[in-house]
């Protein structure tokens, strides 16, 4: 294994648009909604399409911030650079926390699926789901986005399929069967137990609705991010509505509401009324697939998070550790094993451990999204419009909206007996969290006083002056000098040199030029690449072929704060280059030293 720290960006567009498209489509959706029917009754499509406006608002909003700023960390660095360090480690590790405990109810739900044909002990079958998933996570963040197309395609055609026999079927077109809505108001009417039941069982909806914003995670390792981001975030309405709101509604239409028995998937009983044959065998396999791929995605999800984290030095740092596949293969590993330990606990304590972990994760997704919320609404005002490729609808009153929204429904969750249980374990869980950041700064005592913000009162911005290509490592060693709260923005400035770039020496006169700056482009897109990839945000320009002259063009159009030099050859010292920026700009300038046999760096006074 090697020790770089780039992720390889191995997803095609076909894939994540299939992972965008089967995000939102998971076993909540074939089993919990018969649960959210039978407590809710016909009416449970308007539950439904509530929960749908939120996700969709919240993805607008992510994908706003991860157009103008791809990043595999995805929402935990836009929480940290618009709140601070503690809500991009509340988000960080929550998010991680609520998909693990996932991996491991998703490998129990799978066993329990194989299980209807193999007699074998349950912890077996899930054992084997934990390795084979974490084995295409190992392989390559291709591999992982095969599996997730073929899997996330067979729960897309399965859902195409039933609206078109269900559609068929309540409207007449199907053998010995006429139009027929009667089941919407029959057995005790349209909202049998209530109005106010539509908004009780929104936080079980929305947890079931998770998965959406998992494209803006992977967008971060895809040839084209904006692009890719773009075009996912754009089409999650059209996805909501189809598969949850159609087959939904359908549900309540074909089979009554009072028929729905707990565990049982509501779409075998409607295939079964339908008089579809082997409608039990053929939605069994669709609901392992759903298993399967939430197990995969979740899997996948929870090692970048803790990617990040160990970018940001919030984790141990040898996660950040990537293998020759280009996946950060020990995040791999320490996720899984506590999808292993999940497995082990439900079997050895099913009604105690496992239970609890499940429902204290119930409630940390609602929490992730009210932060996404909050930090768009703050990024937004700090972001250049040229930055902004995908925009929030009705900035600001539809974010502030949406923030009420989620405000509201945690609210709900309190006063509710079914769910106030949900509700104050995840407020524990996030309690915890943020005891772990801020109680190691607590003992250290209060910190030293920062250097000072730029003159608007902003996040500062540093200008990084390279004639390398930058490793993570040393961007972690500037980023803890230069930049201690993470708030940052960054520009790279390359000057298209060729003693710099090399090029004077392998290329001939006539070429030189055009291989000069195909070299320096390579060098700043590597850097951008390694900066991006542990969620700093940063842009850049290729300078003048003279350093002097490119550092004074790039601090006349970007402004920095600080100044950082990172340079390999001896020429710029011979320039005097460090010495003239220091007397020339009244900002910190930091000569950062790059050592070839090691990954520290030696950072002259």
């Amino acid at each position: 294994m090697s020790s770089t720290s780039t992720l390889r960006r191995g997803l095609s567009q076909r894939q994540l648009n299939m992972i965008a498209i089967g995000g939102v489509i998971g076993a909540g959706l074939f089993v919990g909604s018969g649960v959210v029917i039978g407590e809710t009754g016909p009416g449970a499509f308007i539950t439904y399409a509530l929960c749908g406006v939120v996700v969709v608002l919240v993805m607008r909003m992510l994908g706003e911030m991860a157009t103008a700023n791809p990043s595999t960390g995805s929402f935990a660095d836009y929480a940290r650079q618009a709140l601070g360090g503690w809500a991009g480690f509340s988000v960080g590790w929550l998010y991680w926390y609520f998909w693990v405990i996932v991996v491991g109810f998703e490998a129990v739900a799978g066993g329990k699926v194989i299980g209807y044909w193999f007699d074998a002990p349950l912890w077996l079958l899930s054992l084997i789901l934990m390795v084979t998933m974490t084995a295409t996570n190992l392989f390559s963040v291709a591999a992982f986005g095969e599996f997730e197309f073929w899997f996330a395609g067979i729960k897309v055609a399965t859902i195409v399929v039933f609206l078109g026999l269900g559609s068929l079927f309540v409207l007449g077109a199907w053998p010995r069967h006429g139009i027929d809505f009667s089941n919407l108001t029959a057995h005790g009417g349209f909202f049998p137990h209530g109005v106010g039941t539509i908004f009780g069982a929104v936080a079980v909806v929305i947890s079931a609705m998770v998965g959406a914003e998992v494209a803006t995670i992977t967008a971060a390792e895809t040839a084209n991010p904006e692009r890719a981001v773009a075009r996912a975030t754009k089409s999650v309405v059209v996805r909501i509505v189809i598969f949850y709101l159609g087959s939904v509604f359908l549900l309540a239409v074909i089979v009554p509401w009072d028929s729905h028995r707990p565990g049982a998937s509501p779409y075998v009983a409607a295939l079964r009324e339908m008089g579809i044959p082997a409608a039990g065998h053929v939605m069994n396999v669709v609901v392992l697939t759903a298993a399967l791929s939430c197990l995969n995605s979740g899997l996948y999800t929870a090692s970048r998070m803790l990617f990040v984290l160990a970018a940001r030095h919030e984790a141990p740092v040898q996660l950040v550790k990537v293998g020759r596949r280009g996946v950060p293969y020990i995040a791999i590993m320490c996720s899984s094993v506590v999808g292993f330990l999940c497995v082990i606990m439900a079997w050895i304590a099913p009604g105690a451990v496992f239970v609890f972990l499940l429902k204290s994760s119930g409630a940390l997704v609602l929490s992730v999204y009210l932060l996404i919320a909050l930090s768009q609404i703050v990024l937004r005002r700090r972001t250049p419009p040229k930055r902004l490729r995908v925009k929030m609808w009705l900035f600001p009153g539809l974010s502030i909206l949406t923030l009420a929204g989620l405000v509201a429904v945690l609210a709900l969750m309190a006063v509710d007996p079914n769910a106030r249980t949900e509700f104050w374990l995840g407020l524990l869980a996030w309690a915890v969290v943020l005891a772990l950041y801020f109680g190691p700064r607590w003992r250290r005592g209060p910190a030293k006083p920062e250097p000072a913000a730029s003159p608007s009162g902003k996040a500062t911005r540093v200008l990084v002056l390279a004639n390398k290509n930058v490793s993570t490592s040393e961007l972690f060693d500037v980023v803890r000098r230069v930049d201690a709260q993470h708030r940052a923005e960054y520009f790279i400035c390359v000057p298209a040199n060729p003693v710099d770039t090399g090029q004077a020496e392998r290329t001939g006169p006539l070429y030189v030029l055009d291989a000069t700056v195909q070299a320096a482009h390579r060098r700043l897109d590597a850097i951008l690449a390694a900066m991006r990839d542990i969620g700093l945000p940063a842009d850049g320009e290729l300078g003048d072929y003279r350093p002097l002259r490119a550092l004074a063009a790039a601090v006349q159009s970007f402004r920095p704060d600080q100044l950082v030099i990172a340079e390999a050859r001896s020429s710029w010292l011979r320039l005097g280059l460090v010495d003239k920026a220091r007397s020339a700009y009244p900002i910190p300038v930091t000569h950062v030293v790059p050592r070839q046999q090691a990954t520290d760096l030696a950072v002259a006074p």
